[in-house]
C-alpha cells in the first residue's frame, strides 16, 4: 500500500473515534433520566454523489474525471429511487474505479460524512462570485459570469484582456498539457442535465487545448434537511445544580467503600495482586496501599509529552489491525474513548512491566530474608 493511502487508512480509522462520540447521544445524567443530542452543521446536507467525487478526487484527478463521466445525469435517478437504492447506485458506480478496500473507505466516509466540509467550502465560493440569479448552473471566464452555453464562445474572445482568476488548491482541472490558457470555471451540481449539457461542451474545448476547464460544486436549491455532523472534538457537558445536605462522615463512608471495591480487582496494570496477596500474606497492607496507587494512577489525566504523541496513530492503527477480527470492532471503540489514557498505558507499558519485575524480586527476597 503506497505511503499515501495508508496515511488516508490510518486517518478514517482514527476518525472512528467521531462515529463512537456521535453513538454516545443519550448519557445519563440521573438513574431514570438521560439526554439525547444532536450536533447540527451550519450548513444544510450535501449529497452523497458530490461527497464521492471528492472522494475519487483524493485518489487521483484522472479518478476524479472519470467517475465524473460515468455519473454525468445520476441525479435524477435520486426522484425515482429510495435512499438506500441511490446510495448503492453511488457505490456501484464507484465501484469501477476502486477495489474493495477503498470501497469500504468510502462507505466508511459517508457515514462520517468526511468531505461535507469540502462541498460546502466550494458553495461558499460559488456565493461569493456571486451566481446569477435564476441558474442552475454557471461558467464564470476572467470575471465574466454567464448561464447561457451559447455566450461561451462570446466571453473566450476577449478574455485574454481581463484578469486571470485565482486557482484554489482543492480546485479540479481538466487534464490538459497547457496551462497557460482561458480559465474557464463551470459552478454546477454534477449528475444533474445541466452540469451535462455544459461539460460536454467545455470538456472537449478543454481537449482540443482550447481552455482551462476548472469544476467547483455549486447547488442552486440546497436541501432542507439538517447537516448531522459526528461528535470528534465536541464535549457535551451537563452539570447538575442540584444541591442536597449530607453528613460528612457518610460521604467518607461511601468512599471508603467505593475505594475497597475499587482494590478487589485482582488485575492492575499488569499485577494479580489476588495472587501476590495469597503468597506474601504478611505484605497484604503494602500490596493493597500500591494496588490503590496504581488504580487512583489510572485516573489521572496527565498532559502528554511530546515524545508521548509520536507515531500514536499509527501504533492505534496497528493494534486495531493485529487483533482478531471479532475483537476489532470492541478494541477500536476501547481506544477512541479512552484514547488519553490508552495513550500513556501503551508509551509506558515496557516501563510498568519492568517495574512490576523488580517489585516481585524485591518481595520475594524481603520474604525470603525474613524466613531465615
Amino acid at each position: 500500500m503506497a505511503p499515501a493511502k495508508a496515511t488516508n487508512v490510518v486517518r478514517l480509522l482514527l476518525g472512528s473515534t467521531a462515529l463512537w462520540l456521535s453513538q454516545l447521544g443519550s448519557g445519563t445524567v440521573a438513574a431514570s433520566k438521560s439526554v439525547t443530542a444532536h450536533l447540527a452543521a451550519k450548513w444544510p446536507e450535501t449529497p452523497l454523489l458530490l461527497e464521492a467525487s471528492e472522494f475519487m478526487a483524493e485518489e487521483s484527478n484522472e479518478k476524479f474525471w472519470q467517475f465524473l463521466e460515468t455519473v454525468q445525469e445520476l441525479a435524477i435517478y435520486k426522484q425515482t429511487e429510495s435512499d438506500y437504492s441511490y446510495y448503492n447506485l453511488i457505490l456501484k458506480k464507484a465501484g469501477q474505479f476502486l477495489d474493495n478496500l477503498h470501497i469500504n473507505l468510502l462507505k466508511f466516509a459517508f457515514s462520517i460524512r468526511a468531505y461535507s466540509p469540502a462541498i460546502q467550502m466550494f458553495q461558499q465560493i460559488a456565493a461569493d462570485e456571486p451566481p446569477p440569479d435564476g441558474c442552475n448552473a454557471f461558467v464564470v471566464i476572467h470575471k465574466k459570469h454567464t448561464c447561457k452555453i451559447n455566450e461561451i464562445k462570446k466571453l473566450l474572445k476577449k478574455a485574454a484582456s481581463r484578469t486571470r482568476p485565482y486557482l484554489f488548491k482543492g480546485d479540479h482541472k481538466f487534464p490538459t498539457n497547457k496551462e497557460n490558457l482561458p480559465v474557464v470555471i463551470l459552478y454546477a451540481e454534477m449528475g444533474t442535465r445541466t452540469f451535462s449539457a455544459f461539460h460536454k461542451v467545455l470538456s472537449e474545448k478543454a481537449q482540443n487545448e482550447e481552455i482551462l476547464y476548472v469544476l467547483r460544486h455549486y447547488i442552486q436549491k440546497p436541501s432542507s434537511r439538517k447537516m448531522y455532523l459526528s461528535g470528534y472534538g465536541v464535549e457535551l457537558a451537563i452539570k447538575s445544580t442540584e444541591y442536597k445536605a449530607l453528613d460528612d462522615t457518610q460521604v467518607k463512608t461511601v468512599t471508603n467503600t467505593t475505594v475497597e471495591d475499587e482494590t478487589e480487582t485482582n488485575e492492575v496494570q499488569g499485577f494479580l495482586f489476588g495472587k501476590l496477596k495469597e503468597i506474601y500474606s504478611d505484605l497484604r497492607d503494602n500490596l493493597t496501599a500500591f494496588q490503590k496507587y496504581l488504580i487512583e494512577s489510572n485516573k489521572q489525566m496527565m498532559p502528554l509529552k511530546v515524545w508521548e504523541l509520536q507515531d500514536l496513530s499509527f501504533q492505534a492503527a496497528s493494534q486495531i489491525m493485529s487483533a482478531p477480527v471479532y475483537d476489532s470492532i470492541k478494541l477500536m471503540k476501547d481506544i477512541s474513548q479512552n484514547f488519553p489514557i490508552k495513550a500513556r498505558l501503551r508509551m509506558n507499558i515496557l516501563i510498568c512491566l519492568f517495574q512490576s519485575t523488580l517489585n516481585v524480586k524485591n518481595l520475594r527476597s524481603r520474604h525470603l530474608y525474613n524466613k531465615t
